[in-house]
């Protein structure tokens, strides 16, 4: 065999090493050992209306936080990457996904979910719409669809513009200014057109 002869495995044996020895040809980091015991947050919410405190790791979703810790699993964990809209609930009176956000970054700050909408024995108006015109069926979304249909309503009414407002100075209802602003909630039922009638219905007659 020729000296010059190169086998596979020391090809793969000098790739390697020159890998390591050229910081330029590798930017990866080793991931930082997560250690057992790690200390806990001291956070403050207030929740539909009460404060609670809690100790979370720093990690902790608001969504994993309101389900798992507070034990309010009307909010809905569907794909966990913000992309479904079933967690939907508000903070400080602005929708936001709660899969997407950490828990310790609300501290102090107001959140509302489905729970502190209504209750069985007195509903939102945006509930009693959704019941009215069959806005749901397997009702997994429904929660976080809830949710974003009350803020939206509240977002036109305060004149916030969406992607398809004409008229930034004057922001008014319509079915294409719902669609767009409802487009981050999925329901996988297909119930999209009798959602907008039950927004409709509310935005003709007020809210509780």
């Amino acid at each position: 065999m020729s000296s010059d002869h190169v086998t596979r495995r020391g090809l793969l044996r000098g790739s390697a090493a020159l890998a390591a020895a050229a910081p330029g040809l590798s930017h990866a980091q080793p991931a930082s050992p997560v250690k057992e015991g790690s200390p806990m947050t001291p956070v403050e919410l207030t929740v539909n209306g009460r404060e609670v405190h809690l100790q979370l790791d720093p990690r902790t979703s608001l969504l994993d936080a309101l389900r798992e810790h507070l034990h309010l699993t009307g909010t809905k964990k569907g794909c966990d990457h913000g992309q479904c809209g079933a967690c939907t609930v508000m903070v400080e009176g602005r929708r936001i996904n709660s899969c997407l956000t950490l828990a310790v970054m609300h501290d102090g700050e107001k959140v509302t979910t489905i729970e502190g909408l209504g209750t069985a024995e007195k509903l939102h108006p945006m509930q009693k719409a959704f019941i009215v015109h069959d806005g749901y069926q397997c009702g997994y979304c429904t929660p976080g669809q809830i949710c974003s249909a009350v803020a939206v309503l509240e977002e036109i009414e305060a004149g916030i513009p969406s992607h398809v407002t004409h008229d930034l100075d004057r922001v008014t209802m319509s079915d294409e200014e719902l669609r767009e602003r409802m487009s981050g909630n999925i329901c996988r039922c297909a119930a999209y057109p009798n959602i907008i009638a039950a927004m409709n219905d509310v935005a003709a007659g007020g809210k509780a």
